[in-house]
């Protein structure tokens, strides 16, 4: 890599040293210190932007394809798999115009280089030309984002009927997650409710929250959809889980969601990167503060049975922190209790 860098920073070097020697010689005729341009030096620079072109491309091409594992990462969720083939469509479609506009730009300056004895083309306009190149570029554009936005509305659109709801928090500097209990429906919250013990501000007026649990780990099934509910508590955030082709921003006072099915598991990931320590992991994308380094947090996918073992092994948050039954309105405490799993002796 640091090779790559310094053949690239001197091919780089090389350029502007001669684009100043042609910018001084074009100041020179300017002045008329020069009656003409240096037909020479015209040839020269011309060779040396097809070399460059050349070079620079074939670089571009070894690079891609040696460092493609490291930019494509392997797929783990079922709408990766759209989202990967409108990307490559999406990169196949403007490459293409790239490369061809430079490959013209670079032989264009080569071959049409300055000759005393030639006058330039006066071209004023081309109405058909004009009209091909706005309504095809607008065409082809038009399919690319309404496929985008079609992808899109699939996965922010209503989740299916058993998907697994989890709530995912961001604040400065780590995540937090939050999941239902035994009755699978997540409790309200309020930012008012928000204190040093009750980090997402759960309001437990709501009897669906006394059995919600907040765990370590982020932990998700395989082959069944997961709803992640996502809000921030204080700046912007962003939810990046690149293996599942996640993004979605953590807004405070916008709550957001995006729904996916996860294929493989953290087990199978490691057997197919041949890597015993891959880990899934959801990340920040927002630069959020100082601490936005250290905003990553380590996601586990199971098998269904797994998955279910280690949600019933899972202690509801009221249970693991009984000082906070004080703090629920008094004719809730005992309801409160007993769906928390709580004994009432301990009241």
């Amino acid at each position: 890599m640091t090779n790559l860098v310094l053949i690239v920073g001197g091919i780089l070097v090389l350029t502007v040293i001669i684009a100043l020697v042609r910018v001084s010689s074009l100041v020179s005729v300017a002045r008329k210190e020069r009656t003409k341009v240096d037909r020479g030096s015209n040839r020269i620079n011309g060779a040396l932007l097809l070399i460059f072109l050349i070079v620079s491309g074939l670089v571009t091409i070894w690079y891609s394809t040696a460092t493609f594992e490291t930019y494509n990462l392997p797929l783990a969720s079922e709408h990766g798999a759209v989202t990967d083939r409108l990307f490559w469509i999406t990169v196949a479609v403007t490459g293409f115009i790239f490369i061809l506009t430079n490959i013209l730009l670079f032989y264009f300056s080569f071959r049409y280089q300055y000759k005393a004895e030639k006058r330039a083309y006066f071209f004023p306009d081309n109405n058909k030309l004009e009209i091909i190149w706005t309504i095809v570029p607008a065409i082809v554009l038009t399919l690319l984002v309404f496929s985008g936005l079609r992808a899109w509305n699939d996965i922010t659109a209503k989740a299916p009927n058993d998907s697994e709801v989890i709530e995912v928090m961001g604040y400065q500097f780590a995540w937090a997650t939050r999941y239902p209990g035994k009755d699978d429906k997540l409790g309200d919250y309020n930012y008012r409710l928000i204190d040093a013990e009750n980090l997402f501000g759960v309001d437990f007026s709501d009897r669906n929250a006394h059995d919600d649990f907040i765990p370590r780990e982020l932990h998700l099934p395989k082959g069944k959809p997961v709803l992640f509910k996502i809000r921030a508590r204080d700046v912007l955030h962003s939810v990046f889980a690149p293996h599942f082709r996640l993004k979605m921003d953590a807004v405070p006072g916008m709550p957001t969601q995006f729904w996916f099915v996860p294929t493989k598991t953290t087990q199978e990931m490691r057997v197919e990167t041949g890597n015993e320590d891959f880990n899934y992991e959801i990340a920040c994308t927002e630069i959020c503060g100082k601490g936005h380094f250290s905003m990553r947090l380590l996601v586990i996918v199971d098998e269904p049975e797994d998955y279910e073992k280690w949600k019933a092994e899972q202690q509801p948050w009221l249970a693991k922190n009984p000082g906070y039954i004080s703090k629920i309105p008094e004719e809730m405490r005992e309801l409160a209790m007993i769906n928390a799993g709580i004994s009432l002796d301990e009241k």
